[in-house]
């Protein structure tokens, strides 16, 4: 055992000495961090993520990136997928997208037939209406059950409108055969986390929309199907409305008529344009591009504090890159720099929840289509999940616009968690963590403070020192930031033979020491020994 622990040092050792070592150019600077109070608190369960209703037929720009991965064909026995979702414990998944405004939901008196999807480019989405069969729905539940899933449902919206393609449908909502899959629901004993009205009909919508007083009594009537339905049950699903782009009229109409009838303001994010755009990769990289989605999340966060409500804010779904994505970038290590930058944002405007498209299918999912094999964000996905706690610390770095700072109290144990994401291919940064001295409390005083069990597992022989952190350095395979294959400390991450996901193993640095963030890279830096006010 003492050799292998050797090795192990040895390796460490390399790794770290290698970082220092990267061509290019070398740069201080410093993450400071205020630990007073938290600026914003997210969901016990942050990360969310998708599934979507399109068909193999969809295609985009001469690609069709889905195969089966609607959660109508989707292959509920791969032993990966199973694994993928068990591993968050739980994973929210949101069930919705573009079709779901042209679902009808199968009725036990089976009164309407239960017909797919078909191509049709005359058709609004180009797709002529289709239906959820119960039997599915039975299944699906059956999976998410085993999986351990937190069910979001996206509900047909336009269900009994006069709907104008371009233009604003009007009419009132029908209820009924929503009512019919929510009392059946009930009835078969399915645990739904919360019922979402429409998919992108707000403002000025994506085929079509709603006005904002219309939406809002429309909320009100799920407010009130979900209240019967769930009558005598102890807890009630969450009621999330629009599901939509960020109109700040449009949502401020809507949360100040329907603001005592709903829980959560989702709204969808596509900042980085068309898939097929070439610049892509350049926008990502760029920290002002980044920066413009920070506006959307502060113009929400004002609308729910001044609205006397206890609406809160969700990200509903967010792929990026409109359109289904782009091959070799969205699904790959380069997204991650937009993905975590996203959580991180999010997050620091008190965003609740944070609903990735896709968890599987086009071309940004967290699973690949086809083999169900991770996605380089799947990885940073979890890591995130398993690291970075509920209280966001107001953080910023000096030094160079190109580093990207966040920071969270750690998440089932003491200190804080830290991210960094170095945006500059050339440039290795070392870091120093500076905290206002009057609000930081070393881990001497301890006996002071409320003892958690450490999210991270470590040898029964070994022990962390009271000095030391813990550090997670994501970079993409052979430098390529194109790459579908993302390391850990050097150390390619791969579901083994059994379609286990794979353990996280950190590397272990002295606190004397600066965080060395190597050119495109990403570091997730756990550090114990620091107990702040806004984390007690």
């Amino acid at each position: 055992m003492g050799s292998l622990f050797l090795q192990k040092g040895v390796l460490v050792w390399l790794f770290l000495f290698s970082l220092r070592f990267i061509c290019g150019t070398t740069a201080q600077g410093t993450v400071f961090i205020d630990g007073k109070i938290a600026i914003g608190r997210i969901d016990r369960h942050f990360i969310c993520a998708t599934l979507d209703w399109w068909p193999p037929e969809k295609c985009d720009y001469g690609t069709c990136a889905w195969d089966h991965s609607s959660f109508l064909n989707l292959d509920l026995n791969n032993i990966i997928f199973l694994n993928a979702i068990k591993a968050f414990s739980p994973l929210k998944i949101r069930l919705g997208g573009t079709l779901q405004d042209k679902v009808i939901y199968q009725t036990e008196d089976h009164k309407q037939p239960c017909v797919s999807f078909v191509r049709n480019t005359t058709e609004m989405f180009g797709f002529t209406p289709g239906c959820l069969p119960l039997s599915r729905w039975d299944e699906l539940n059956a999976f998410f059950n085993k999986s351990g899933a937190s069910i979001i449902f996206g509900l047909n919206a336009l269900y009994g409108r006069s709907v104008h393609p371009k233009g604003l449908s009007v009419g009132a909502w029908d209820p009924s055969n929503a009512e019919s899959l929510i009392h059946y629901t009930v009835k078969k004993g399915y645990d739904i986390h919360g019922w979402e009205l429409g998919n992108e009909l707000s403002g000025s919508g994506v085929g079509t929309r709603v006005a904002a007083d219309q939406y809002a009594s429309d909320t009100i009537a799920l407010y009130k199907t979900v209240q019967d339905a769930y009558e005598n049950s102890e807890t009630k699903p969450l009621v999330l409305a629009p599901g939509g782009f960020f109109d700040e009229s449009w949502f401020r109409e809507l949360v100040n008529k329907a603001g005592a009838s709903f829980d959560v303001a989702t709204h969808h994010i596509y900042n980085l344009g068309p898939g097929r755009d070439e610049h892509l990769l350049e926008k990502i990289l760029d920290p002002s591009y980044l920066d413009g989605e920070a506006d959307t999340f502060s113009k929400l966060q004002n609308i729910l504090k001044t609205s006397g409500s206890s609406v809160v804010a969700w990200v509903g779904e967010a792929g990026g890159a409109y359109n289904s994505g782009r091959n070799h970038v969205t699904n790959a290590f380069a997204f991650s720099f937009w993905y975590l930058d996203q959580l991180g944002m999010s997050a620091a405007y008190d965003t609740k929840t944070y609903c990735r498209q896709t968890l599987i299918g086009g071309n940004y999912g967290l699973l690949n289509t086809t083999t169900f094999v991770p996605n380089p964000d799947y990885y940073s996905a979890l890591l995130w999940h398993r690291l970075m706690g509920r209280n966001v610390l107001a953080t910023s770095f000096s030094g160079t616009k190109k580093i990207r700072a966040y920071a969270h109290c750690a998440k089932q144990s003491q200190g804080i968690t830290l991210l960094l994401i170095n945006l500059d291919g050339n440039t290795t940064i070392h870091a120093r963590v500076d905290f206002n001295s009057t609000m930081l409390h070393r881990r001497k005083h301890r006996h002071h403070h409320n003892h958690r069990k450490s999210s991270i597992k470590l040898p029964r022989s070994s022990k962390i020192a009271s000095n030391t952190r813990e550090e997670y350095h994501l970079t993409a395979n052979d430098g390529n930031l194109q790459s579908q294959t993302m390391l850990l400390n050097g150390n390619a991450l791969v579901v083994d033979s059994s379609g286990n996901i794979p353990t996280f193993e950190p590397i272990y640095v002295n606190s004397t020491e600066a965080i060395t963030v190597a050119p495109f890279s990403i570091v997730f830096v756990h550090i114990p020994y620091v107990l702040l006010p806004a984390c007690s």
